[in-house]
């Protein structure tokens, strides 16, 4: 995503092409939230708009159409040369010098030459998108549709639906509870797919389908709550956490207390909003304990064998998920690669019949991701997201007060139409200059920076495509039969941002300034 950033920095965009580039993006989210007036579905309307920006980026020249370098290491120099180059140490290595990256210091023309390596020339919407999100869906989604058949999501679900005593409330605090720790230590799209699986099977046990959306709702929002409460949890993190130097330890202990009360507030406005009680009566909960009692969690378990397989898998795949960042080798084939490891094994056990799970895949859901980030890369280059930058460089401007609430807003709301990660990487580097103007550490700005990060994690909470897991979420929805446009998602979860993105703004000016 950042090659977008410096390819377009270098390059002269007219204000009138960004701002076309800007309106079609208006377009792309309008068009989503009406998508049952036109009937078409997202990947479809998504992709129109992907293969209309990249011709207009193209016949404008906004798009870098060389070749890619592939497999190397940068080195700096101070001359453009290309064949043979003397490195640091003085030893002659073959270069391979891509056009991007020139400019002018005192030491004259730098360009940015990478040691071996080679050229690949590939299609330009191919390095915009982010496999790495993709291959978490496909891999994840695989492990949990193939994991399912050994029974264990049943097991696991019966086990909590017990626990509860079948009441509604008890079963909703214990599952959001639950997304909000696997989204700490996994990532948000997994969370949400785990423990969607498991509500939709608790739930049906129960004969309480009608409260399965509001569930879902409840569990996507709170994936973006989880999100917050430790470095690793999200990108934003990562990105603004690593820029500012915060520890892990320190964004644990400076989130939690947000994290904990937001999450007590979503769970008991989901209460309130969607009307879901506990029992009341000693009649209705002598029912529900004998319900409950009748389920067997070992009903659908066809091999012992292969529960423990998968359990075992399973607890491994977590544990994996959440040190990728730290683990040798893995670490630099990162989580898309473990979701997809994870999946072959457990696809081992049905090799013969491996298409049938391919076929249930979502496609739709990977469509439509291929195609916004295809845009999304379109509108880097056309400075849409720089002009983003440049708006909120100057809301910064305002005041210590002021300027940290309004952040925290505008990045909610950028972040709420767009990928947070490039948002993230943009505004990090507007705040490190901005304490290198002052002379000061990027802990001077310390407010900003929790401004930025809270605002990157709750703006997913505004739409279905803010972020991956709320579109996620609405995904199980539509396979369980049950209807939420864009525009009834922006309704029924407008209260719960609102609440969030107040508190956040509350939190960083009380206890973060």
């Amino acid at each position: 995503m950042l090659n977008g950033l410096l390819f377009a920095a270098s390059h002269h965009v007219p204000g009138w092409v960004t701002a076309v580039f800007g309106a079609m993006l208006v377009g792309l989210i309008l068009c989503l939230a009406f998508e049952e007036k036109l009937h078409a579905k997202k990947s479809v309307i998504a992709g129109l708009f992907a293969v209309a920006c990249l011709f207009l980026a193209s016949f404008w020249g906004l798009l870098p159409l060389d070749s890619v370098v592939i497999g190397s290491d940068e080195l700096i120099v101070h001359e453009a040369v290309e064949g043979v180059a003397a490195d640091y140490d003085g030893t002659q290595e073959e270069v391979v010098v891509p056009h991007v990256g020139e400019g002018d210091t005192e030491h004259g023309e730098v360009e940015a030459l990478h040691v071996g390596g080679h050229r690949v020339h590939m299609p330009v919407y191919i390095p915009g998108v982010e496999w790495g999100v993709i291959a978490i869906i496909l891999g994840s989604s695989l492990f949990v549709d193939v994991t399912s058949k050994s029974g264990l999501f049943t097991w696991i679900a019966i086990k909590v639906t017990k626990l509860s005593g079948g009441d509604p409330l008890r079963l909703l605090v214990f599952y959001g509870i639950m997304t909000v720790v696997f989204s700490a230590v996994l990532n948000n799209v997994t969370a949400m797919i785990i423990v969607g699986s498991l509500t939709a099977v608790s739930l049906a046990k129960l004969d309480r389908n009608e409260n399965l959306l509001s569930f879902l709702l409840i569990e996507g929002l709170l994936t973006n709550i989880g999100g917050l409460l430790t470095l690793i949890s999200s990108v934003p993190n990562i990105i603004v956490g690593s820029a500012a130097n915060i520890s892990f330890f320190e964004f644990f202990i400076k989130a939690a207390p947000y994290v904990v009360v937001t999450t007590v507030v979503t769970l008991w406005m989901g209460a309130k909003l969607c009307k879901i009680r506990s029992l009341e009566t000693a009649e209705e909960r002598a029912a529900a304990a004998l319900q409950v009692a009748n389920f067997d969690e070992n009903d659908g378990i066809e091999s012992w064998g292969f529960f423990w397989f998968g359990a075992a898998m399973l607890v491994l795949f977590i544990l994996t998920i959440a040190t990728t960042s730290v683990l040798p080798v893995v670490s630099d084939l990162e989580m898309g690669f473990v979701a997809i490891a994870f999946a072959m094994i457990m696809l081992l056990r049905y090799k013969h019949s491996a298409d049938e799970f391919y076929r249930a895949l979502d496609w739709d859901l990977i469509g439509f991701f291929i195609a916004l980030f295809v845009v999304i890369n379109v509108m880097e280059h056309a400075m849409v997201l720089e002009a983003i930058g440049v708006v909120l460089a100057k809301i910064i401007g305002l005041g210590e007060t002021s300027g940290t609430a309004a952040v925290l807003l505008a990045s909610a709301a950028f972040s709420s139409v767009t990928d947070n990660i490039p948002l993230a990487a943009m505004l990090s580097r507007i705040l490190t200059s901005l304490g290198t103007q002052i002379n000061a550490p990027p802990e001077a700005a310390d407010p900003l920076w929790w401004a930025v990060i809270f605002g990157a994690n709750l703006g997913g909470n505004l739409t279905p495509i803010g972020s991956a897991s709320t579109l996620v979420a609405v995904t199980i929805m539509h396979r369980n039969k049950l209807t939420l446009s864009f525009a009834g998602f922006i309704k029924a979860a407008f209260p719960y941002a609102v609440a969030h993105i107040v508190l956040a703004v509350i939190y960083v000016l009380l206890f973060l300034g």
